[in-house]
């Protein structure tokens, strides 16, 4: 099982997705207006927003042996939303206020690769986690866990392009949901809001459900 998966983010007409240049081109009240009503308790980050926005600066590194081998699961809190992030490798550095920081309580998804002493060190913070597949995430068995053992039934990616385009190509998003300013990036190497699909990946096809003006801005909905 997994929770039922909305990609919502805000792009300009050709789709790049770097906040400092959509908050040039239309506010941001359409898009967390918008992002209220698809009603998902639940949020997924990837590794590089949540170091921009959220962690503290720099790097853990890693002193003590690896986790033991399987997935692992903690949840320090049971509640009805979660942040959830991925860190692959558990990078990430944390304070203790997570829970403020977020409005909600925090769950890292970590591959199987990261150090013991990484996890006792959010388990200290009052983080929670999720340990599945070696070498990368296996992202499939997380939401798989995130539905089993935290009781997300609905969760919103918000998260960058390669994470959104990993997540569309293991067949994990819904629904996609877009928020265009009227305004053009073309700036070369900034990300999409869908990147890193291998070459030669086919086209996903996807079935229009609604577009509506919001201040200037288009809120399109698609299924996958």
């Amino acid at each position: 099982m997994k929770p039922c998966i909305i990609c919502h983010m805000m792009a300009s007409l050709d789709g790049r997705i770097d906040c400092g240049m959509t908050e040039k081109i239309g506010s941001s009240e359409p898009y967390y207006e918008t992002l209220a009503e698809l009603q998902c308790p639940s949020m997924l980050e990837g590794r590089v927003t949540l170091q921009m926005h959220y962690a503290l600066p720099g790097r853990y590194e890693r002193t003590g042996e690896a986790a033991a081998a399987g997935p692992r699961v903690h949840r320090a809190v049971q509640a009805e939303g979660y942040a959830v992030g991925v860190d692959t490798r558990g990078e990430l550095l944390w304070g203790y206020e997570t829970q403020k920081q977020f409005g909600k309580p925090l769950v890292m998804i970590l591959s199987e690769d990261v150090g013991e002493d990484y996890l006792a060190y959010l388990e200290a913070r009052g983080i929670s986690y999720i340990t599945a597949g070696k070498g990368r995430i296996d992202l499939a068995a997380a939401m798989d866990i995130l539905w089993r053992e935290f009781g997300v039934r609905r969760l919103a990616l918000v998260g960058g392009g390669h994470l959104n385009g990993s997540m569309l190509d293991l067949g994990l998003i819904d629904e996609v949901s877009m928020v265009f300013g009227a305004g053009i990036d073309g700036r070369a190497g900034m990300a999409a809001a869908f990147d890193g699909r291998p070459e030669g990946s086919d086209p996903v096809a996807l079935k229009f459900v609604s577009a509506e003006v919001r201040d200037g801005q288009v809120w399109m909905r698609c299924r996958v």
